[in-house]
C-alpha cells in the first residue's frame, strides 16, 4: 500500500477528541502496539484547518510521542504525519480507506510552572 507524507505547516491543528488507546481487537480488548518500538498506540481526533476548510481526522501515534495532558481545543503540532491507504475484507465485505499516523503530537500551549 502507498504511504504519503502530509504537510501541515500552513494548517491550524487542534485536539477534537483526547487520546485513547487504539484497539487491535475490540472483541478481546487487545491494545495495538507499534511494531518497531513496542509502545502502545493511541488514537487522537484532530481538527485540521487549512485554506478555508476544516476536517476531523483520527490519527494514530505511539504513546511515547504524545505531549502530556492533551485536551479538547488545544493547539498542537504534528511530527511525521503520514497517510496510508488500506483495504481489508471481513465477513465477505470489502472495506477501504485512508489511515493517518504521526510520530508525535506536541502541545503548542506553554507549560505553566
Amino acid at each position: 500500500m502507498a504511504v504519503f507524507k502530509v504537510d501541515t505547516s500552513t494548517a491550524f491543528v487542534f485536539v477534537a477528541i483526547p487520546p485513547a488507546p487504539k484497539m487491535a481487537n475490540r472483541q478481546t480488548g487487545e491494545i495495538a502496539v507499534d511494531r518497531e518500538t513496542g509502545a502502545r498506540l493511541m488514537t487522537v481526533g484532530l481538527t485540521i484547518a487549512d485554506d478555508g476548510e476544516a476536517n476531523l481526522y483520527s490519527v494514530s501515534v505511539p504513546e511515547t510521542g504524545l505531549s502530556e495532558s492533551l485536551a479538547i481545543g488545544m493547539p498542537v503540532a504534528l511530527t511525521g504525519l503520514k497517510a496510508r491507504d488500506w483495504e481489508s475484507e471481513f465477513n465477505g465485505q470489502k472495506r477501504h480507506g485512508i489511515s493517518f499516523r504521526a510520530a508525535a503530537i506536541t502541545s503548542l500551549v506553554p507549560v505553566q510552572g
